[in-house]
């Protein structure tokens, strides 16, 4: 019972953050603190041969179908960063973004990356970045050595449908593993709207084949 009430105390103050984009029908329908997903099962996951990247969106209408604890780490952070975030949303001149966690991974030594270059396609509409939140001291390099990882959050424009198709691109290189996700995602907000109906934690999944890359 405590750790619902510090979930819900945690999305109760992520509602003053003006760059953390939510979802109305999100925040009113689908309560924090009873999903059972893994964070693996919706990241968007590929590669270029050097590097791995990842993206995991942060809108609430995706986190709260995580585990409790994957749900409150990640709204922790967007909270400790919520200064830095608004700022860049100022600087980009908007009033709200849509917020991504992108992490580059080296696979092999001195694996360059251009942080510009990674693009959302969605509703057919291009959305580059509008700005980034850096996470990690090897952001600035642009350079990672094999299993190094660099890791921010991108700010992007509103308009980004998370329930719909959409791929993420990468110099050239373009993922639509999302696609196979929304499924997963829409099978598991019926479920989290079951248990809070009945007042019942959600169970720990057991492990699920991981997503190919595409």
């Amino acid at each position: 019972m405590m750790d619902r009430w510090k979930i819900g105390m945690i999305a109760a103050f992520l509602s003053i953050i003006p760059t953390f984009q939510r979802s109305l029908a999100a925040q009113d329908t689908l309560p924090a603190g009873y999903g059972s997903l893994r964070r693996d099962e919706v990241v968007i996951r590929f590669s270029t041969g050097t590097l791995e990247i990842q993206v995991l969106p942060l809108d609430e209408q995706v986190i709260r179908l995580l585990a409790p604890d994957t749900y409150r780490s990640l709204s922790q952070l967007v909270q400790s960063r919520g200064l830095e975030l608004t700022d860049a949303a100022a600087r980009a001149g908007v009033d709200t973004a849509v917020l991504v966690m992108v992490t580059f991974l080296g696979l092999v030594p001195q694996a360059r990356f251009n942080p510009e270059d990674v693009n959302i396609t969605s509703q057919g509409r291009l959305f580059r970045p509008i700005g980034i939140v850096p996470l990690s001291p090897t952001w600035s390099s642009y350079e990672l050595a094999a299993r190094e990882q660099a890791v921010a959050v991108y700010l992007f424009e509103r308009g980004i449908a998370w329930r719909e198709r959409l791929s993420v691109s990468y110099q050239g290189l373009s993922s639509e593993v999302w696609t196979r996700s929304l499924r997963l995602l829409d099978q598991e907000r019926a479920r989290v709207r079951a248990r809070a109906q009945s007042g019942a934690p959600a169970a720990p999944t057991p492990p699920r084949p991981a997503q190919p890359e595409s």
